[in-house]
């Protein structure tokens, strides 16, 4: 007995002492896209991995085996400062043509960093690298740079543009794409204007994004730098923020691991006058966030008279994540703050919805704890996203380019009123906690699965290597077409011979008589 215990034990401090180096690339600005990498970063340093975090988002106190190389100030403030009508216009065009600028300019400010540059000339060591898998892949110049398998981490489901390097199914006949409001029922026009997009954004991505990174990459990673479009197709794996009880299930090969809700904790217990706030409300509280990239003091006059005359008429509490120094008009039964522990707030017994903009963190953070919501989708993925929780019967749909305070009132009393939106929240929460380990274990396993088997080659399907046109058996079926057509037109000739044959004998044996006669 103790001779298995002494085993056990010495697995156990040796599986937590023989730490890997990992270098983590997050440059996006946006604090949302770095909440799941954050997340995997420190419990990956927990586990005795030493871990390099390159990011916009230094942390505040020391933690050990975690060094940050800080990137604030190498670019314009984004995050908190986006005016609701510049980015919300419901046009696919204006999302793509802003992800391209960012990803262009962020390679360009990133990498011309000084303390990234002293990291590109230096002589470290990784075990692995991890990127995001977002609007640019010049950072996986790094994985060139230190000759280490890399893997990638994306925050939404999959990019258009990010099946093709792990050769998994894109099948636009189910799989939305997530700039589109369509779920994985469509109907015949949608699958066709779902395909189109798909390869349209696939498109647009290797022209507006891979290419120009690509040549921003070769001045600080070397000319010799493969192109990035063909380098990626190395990835190891990557952690997708999707859970098939939220995003509908689809088909994935090893190497695509779902971990949706990864950065999701446990709650806590909130400030002291949050929780009296929300303690003392008779009827309950909604909660009210548009999130971190989008600032709500950028509504119009009118919508924000809107939002304001329906919230006066509720019995309800309303706390508001509200970036302004004041809130003008704000009618007693509203709470603001600048800043909100969401997790925490979505979690208290009181918080009967979540008015929402559809963002995937803010979602699966109300799902985990089986909030139900009012949604007002206003770009990017969000569309997506709210379309996917109508179908599961958890949210309502609010238009913001029609708001006014009717619309607004039935959309809340709608969830407030109707019981099962809050038993079906409850459903998908039970849905969504049930699995075999949390997504942040599950991330570190096969993180720890790549460095131990150096890359994990033997993950890689065969489909990556074939070409397009083999990979949709256009070679086989134009070979089946020629084999059909060929003994379709023998059998034809065949017939016909026999047909003539068939034919042309009485009349023949007719013609014979006649002489004799």
């Amino acid at each position: 007995m103790w001779h298995f215990l002494t085993f056990f034990l010495l697995q156990y401090l040796l599986g937590h002492s023989s730490g890997s180096r990992i270098l983590g690339v997050f440059p996006h600005v946006a604090r949302s896209h770095f909440m799941m990498s954050e997340t995997l970063m420190k419990g990956l340093a927990a586990r005795g991995h030493e871990v390099v975090v390159i990011s916009h988002f230094p942390q505040k106190t020391q933690i050990p085996n975690y060094t940050d190389i800080s990137l604030v100030g190498s670019m314009p403030n984004f995050v908190s400062t986006v005016p609701l009508d510049v980015i919300a216009t419901d046009s696919v065009y204006t999302i793509v043509t802003l992800l391209a600028e960012l990803a262009v300019t962020g390679c360009e400010k990133t990498l011309s960093h000084p303390p990234v540059l002293k990291l590109i000339n230096s002589k470290e060591t990784f075990d692995l690298v991890i990127t995001e898998l977002f609007n640019t892949d010049c950072y996986v110049g790094f994985a060139y740079k230190f000759q280490a398998p890399f893997i990638s981490i994306v925050t939404t489901p999959l990019l258009p543009w990010g099946y093709e390097r792990f050769a998994n199914p894109d099948n636009p006949s189910y799989i939305g794409n997530i700039f589109l409001g369509h779920s994985d029922k469509m109907s015949f026009l949608e699958r066709l204007v779902n395909t189109i997009y798909l390869k349209k954004s696939q498109w647009e991505y290797h022209y507006w994004f891979d290419l120009p990174s690509q040549a921003v990459a070769r001045r600080y990673f070397g000319e010799s730098l493969p192109p990035l479009a063909e380098f990626v197709r190395n990835t190891s794996l990557v952690l997708v923020n999707r859970h098939f009880s939220l995003n509908q299930p689809v088909p994935n090969v090893p190497s695509v691991i779902e971990v949706g809700g990864l950065h999701v904790q446990i709650p806590k217990k909130l400030p002291e006058d949050i929780d009296k706030f929300l303690n003392e409300s008779e009827h309950g509280a909604i909660f009210f966030s548009l999130g971190s990239t989008v600032r709500a003091d950028t509504f119009s006059q009118q919508k924000m008279a809107a939002f304001l005359q329906a919230f006066s008429e509720l019995p309800q509490r309303i706390l508001w994540k509200w970036e302004g120094s004041t809130l003008p008009g704000q009618p007693k039964n509203i709470k603001t703050a600048k800043w909100l522990p969401q997790v925490d707030v979505l979690g208290h017994p009181k918080v009967r919805l979540f008015l929402t903009h559809g963002g995937l963190m803010g979602t699966m953070e109300a799902v985990f704890s089986g909030v139900p919501m009012v949604a007002i989708p206003l770009f990017g993925d969000q569309f997506h996203n709210v379309k996917n929780l109508q179908d599961e019967g958890i949210a309502v749909k609010l238009d913001h380019m029609s708001v006014t305070k009717e619309k607004v009132l039935a959309a809340l009393r709608e969830v407030l009123s109707n019981p099962s939106y809050k038993e079906n929240a409850m459903a998908v929460s039970r849905a969504f906690r049930d699995r075999p380990m949390s997504p942040l274990n599950t991330a570190m396993f096969w993180t720890e699965y790549v460095i131990r088997h150096r890359g994990a080659p033997h993950m890689r399907s065969a489909a990556l290597e074939l070409s397009w046109y083999q990979y949709l058996l256009l070679d086989v079926i134009a070979v089946l077409f020629v084999i059909t057509a060929a003994s379709l037109l023998t059998l034809y000739v065949i017939f016909k011979k026999l047909f003539h044959l068939l034919v042309s004998k009485p009349l023949h044996s007719k013609a014979e008589k006649k002489k004799m006669n």
